[in-house]
């Protein structure tokens, strides 16, 4: 591939093949589960590519992945990228019922399962058209063996690449997860976190300290530096002082984090953070989650300046950055839109509000490469208002165009960086015998941004109690994921309602939130 320019081979999906041409025995992979050089993992790449296309998956099919942090993960998304297929990770903390949805839903001829996580077989119950299914780092009932399948297949650059795409899964009110899609077109223009980055291939170090499958570290530890040729270290499981160990003995040079890891590590000892020299890291970005004034002003004062901010989503819109002068000048805020004509600041009733109020934030749906929830016009309409279309976050805009996030639309928690939607929480909680109705909240946490709380209004005959309380989360906890679990229990009389008969849930939330200037 070196007869390309970089250039070229990101328009075919065969940026991995060019570095490894450039640099085949540079360490591109560090993992707890084995590492690749460059060369390594293009070559493997090539045989997962020919893999598939054996059993006749090509350009507009789809696989999944789910796994953890490991070779694989990247291996399955770089050879989708490279023959034109869709690539879509799943939670793995997700009920075997939920990933089997995914799985089905996005419609995956192949998925890659990590063979450690014990949903396996009971998951591919509910994907019966999911016809090749492959066994990671061990054996999986009715899988076939990940690393007897490669060897039947060459290792030299595939012919006819194609590059593909990726469908991330974002969960839903209503409690099915949703595919945010869009069409496959041109390469969009590099991003602001993206030009900041400012990468140094023949030096630098990125690491991973989130699951792959969440679209931040995906974009920003995973694709981002891959596709500038720069190594990647990915922990298995994040842990603070590891954090910093990992800095120190990779020479890390950029991360991302979301303000519960900030938290963690400003919490440690300050003889253990002084232990550990972090001089090469230049590049400490983060998002997914708003972090406390104080926790991002610690941070800033501890390490320097090089802490960065995006806002955006999964669906698109946002594209707000912002540096750490700017922020010392603008505290709180999450920057500045390069185009601010594609921000609108809207009320309920979809009118502009007046500047410094608060109101839903609107994008402008760009003419080409708007998103759409796979396979649910119903849900896809419901985020646009003509050509503007919302993701429920509040806030306002300053008299300079700084934007500051006051709160959301009280459906959505996000705990630890991680989005849960509280109706999956109610569906199950009404199943408990106690349980009239439900009205589940994200509530404040100084480390975890929010948990999880349920407000529960009781049948006749029950009596709110701590044992009862108790009871109701051991009920939740052996039918939901332990992080979607309710960390409390409030009983309330009467819940309040709409005429219409729905609870009222920004109006159960907002008590918790009271005398904060900030709702989120």
């Amino acid at each position: 591939m070196s007869s390309i320019t970089q250039q070229e081979a990101l328009e075919t999906g065969m940026t991995l093949a060019y570095f490894a041409a450039q640099r085949p025995n540079k360490m591109a992979l560090v993992t707890e589960h084995g590492d690749r050089t460059w060369q390594e993992l293009n070559g493997r790449v090539n045989q997962l590519a020919r893999l598939l296309r054996s059993h006749g998956i090509g350009t507009g099919d789809a696989i999944a992945l789910v796994m953890k942090n490991r070779p694989e993960f990247v291996e399955g998304y770089q050879a989708a990228n490279r023959i034109g297929v869709r690539f879509t990770p799943a939670n793995f903390h997700l009920t075997a019922e939920e990933v089997g949805y995914v799985i089905d839903n996005c419609e995956a001829k192949a998925v890659l399962y990590d063979a450690s996580l014990a949903s396996a077989a009971e998951a591919v119950k509910f994907a019966p058209n999911c016809t090749l299914r492959l066994a990671i780092g061990g054996s999986i009932a009715g899988f076939v063996d990940y690393e007897n399948a490669l060897k039947d297949f060459d290792n030299s650059n595939i012919e006819h690449p194609s590059r593909g795409g990726s469908m991330l899964y974002t969960s839903g009110t209503t409690g099915r997860p949703k595919g945010v899609f869009r069409k496959p077109g041109p390469l969009p223009p590099p991003t602001a976190t993206q030009t900041a980055a400012s990468y140094i291939p023949e030096t630098d170090m990125n690491l991973c300290t989130g699951p792959a499958y969440l679209a931040a570290p995906l974009a920003f530890n995973v694709v981002g530096p891959l596709t500038a040729g720069v190594g990647v270290v990915m922990m298995d499981k994040w842990d603070a002082e590891q954090t910093l160990a990992l800095i120190e003995k990779y020479k890390i040079t950029h991360t991302h984090m979301v303000a519960t890891m900030f938290h963690r590590i400003v919490s440690l000892p300050e003889d253990m953070r002084r232990k550990y020299n972090l001089s090469s890291l230049r590049y400490l970005l983060h998002g997914a989650a708003p972090t406390p004034v104080h926790l991002k002003r610690s941070i800033i004062d501890w390490l320097g300046p090089i802490v960065f901010e995006y806002y955006a989503a999964t669906e698109g819109g946002g594209g707000y950055f912002i540096d750490s002068p700017t922020w010392l000048a603008k505290p709180g805020s999450v920057g500045r839109s390069p185009q601010p004509e594609n921000t609108r600041v809207m009320d309920d009733e979809g009118n502009d509000v007046a500047q410094g109020n608060v109101g839903f934030l609107y994008f402008r749906a760009p003419e080409v490469g708007r998103f759409e929830y796979f396979k649910s016009p119903e849900k896809t309409g419901e985020s646009y208002r003509g050509a503007w279309f919302t993701l429920g976050d509040m806030g306002y805009l300053d008299s300079e165009g700084f934007l500051f996030l006051t709160g959301r639309s009280a459906e959505t928690i996000i705990s630890g960086g991680v989005n849960i939607y509280p109706q999956e929480i109610d569906n199950e909680l009404l199943k408990h015998p106690a349980v009239q109705d439900v009205c589940t909240v994200g509530v404040p946490n100084e480390e975890w941004g929010e948990e999880v709380k349920s407000v529960v209004q009781l049948n006749a005959g029950f009596v709110g109690s701590a044992a009862l309380s108790q009871e109701i989360i051991d009920f939740a906890r052996a039918r939901l994921p332990g992080f979607k679990t309710p960390r409390s229990i409030d009983f309330q009389t009467e819940l309040p309602r709409m005429p219409s008969g729905k609870i009222q849930r920004r109006l159960v939330r907002t008590p918790y939130w009271a005398g904060r200037t900030k709702q989120i």
